[in-house]
């Protein structure tokens, strides 16, 4: 199936635009009387249990609007048996488990343990496994029993990328609405068209939530929302999309949902040089970084969300301008991938080199160059975060 036909599909599958505009109302409704019910359950983010860009309390409950506007037209217009039972199931008990947290507070284990078995729910219980993997030049293999901890790996996984992100005005928001368009197309490319509705209507709820999340936020979706819409958001690329045969069914998911992976490999690895727990919380993050160099929220979500587009469409494009259509070379499809794949790696490149993440003696000793030293700078503003925090 071409783009265009794709597109054509998507429009006219009545229940990915339907689900869409249902989930877009629910969400416009029950946002305002989440925001209402946060304070009398103590819902209220007061910057007291990790570090945050906002200066005021703000109710951090939305994922209940947003978790609504997804189940609700969910058992609406797909047909819930099989996988779908587990992948409600399942988001339901996601947004249960971020509930507590955003009300109670969670250790980041318990939270990562109680994914890890809300993850088995449709892995174990309703077969949302993905079976093969297809590597590129390398063919189709089928994983055996290793398929089972792997998928539960990526679902909690997920889960976990879209939690990190969470943390900066419409910024998480964002970048699931882009990869939830970006899977819906991919889905209804595959003919997975229960795949790609869903997807839709994850696009639709967190469109929706933008009006209230954007900055200055009124409200955020706390771990209730981003819990539940990773969890979904890796339930649907098994099902739309890593139970194909396609080479481009294990490449795509990885760079639609590249800058949130990015983004926890970073942290996680400065966390590590530091000698820090790799689940603690920090000023690391991609968005922190833009922040410290004077970048706007508004600016730093907005250079955050077209870099993520940006490498989802470079995902999309190799869907449908494969550089080996049916395992033969073709040169004009091979060029068009090649243009646009350094043009995302030239705008990467720039983005890290911007975030201070890359450095010139980086760049110098990838020339082989000799240079003077140079004072790690990161490690005076490590100590003065560190500090902050004491």
């Amino acid at each position: 199936m071409s783009f265009v036909d794709s597109l054509r599909a998507l429009v006219e599958e009545s229940s990915a635009l339907w689900g869409f505009l249902v989930a877009i109302a629910i969400v416009l409704v029950l946002t305002p009387l989440v925001s209402a019910l946060a304070p009398r359950i103590g819902g209220i983010d007061d910057k007291t249990d990790r570090p945050r860009v906002h200066k005021r309390p703000v109710p951090r409950i939305g994922g209940l609007a947003i978790v609504a506007g997804i189940l609700v037209p969910m058992a609406i217009f797909i047909d819930l048996d099989g996988g779908y039972v587990g992948i409600f199931i399942g988001a339901a008990c996601a947004a249960a488990l971020g509930l507590v947290d955003d009300i109670r507070g969670l250790r980041p284990s318990t939270k990562l343990l109680g994914m890890v078995l809300i993850a088995l729910i449709p892995v174990a219980g309703y077969g949302v496994v993905f079976h093969h993997l297809t590597l590129p030049l390398v063919g189709d293999h089928d994983i055996g029993w290793v398929a089972y901890p792997l998928t539960v790996f990526w679902i909690a996984a997920l889960a976990n990328l879209v939690n990190l992100i969470d943390g900066m005005d419409a910024l998480a928001a964002g970048i699931v609405s882009i990869a939830a368009f970006s899977f819906a197309l991919l889905a209804i490319s595959f003919g997975r068209a229960d795949a790609a509705v869903l997807a839709a209507i994850v696009c639709g709820a967190t469109l929706a939530f933008l009006r209230s999340n954007y900055h200055p936020a009124k409200i955020f979706m706390g771990d209730s929302g981003a819990l539940a819409l990773g969890f979904v958001l890796a339930t649907v690329a098994v099902q739309g999309v890593l139970k194909t045969a396609a080479t481009i069914a294990v490449v795509a998911p990885l760079l639609v949902m590249a800058i949130p992976i990015l983004d926890t490999s970073f942290v996680v690895l400065k966390r590590l040089k530091y000698r820090r727990p790799p689940w603690g919380a920090d000023h690391n993050h991609f968005y922190h970084r833009f922040l410290r160099i004077g970048f706007s929220q508004r600016r730093t979500a907005a250079y955050l969300h077209v870099w993520a587009a940006l490498v989802a469409s470079f995902a999309i494009l190799l869907r449908f301008v494969p550089p080996r259509p049916l395992g033969k070379w073709d040169l004009g499809n091979a060029l068009i991938d090649a243009a646009f794949g350094l043009l995302v790696v030239a705008a990467s490149i720039w983005m890290i080199y911007t975030l201070e993440i890359l450095k010139s003696r980086h760049l110098q000793a990838i020339r082989l160059r000799p240079r003077e030293p140079e004072p790690d700078h990161e490690e005076a503003v490590e100590q003065v975060l560190s500090a902050g925090r004491r």
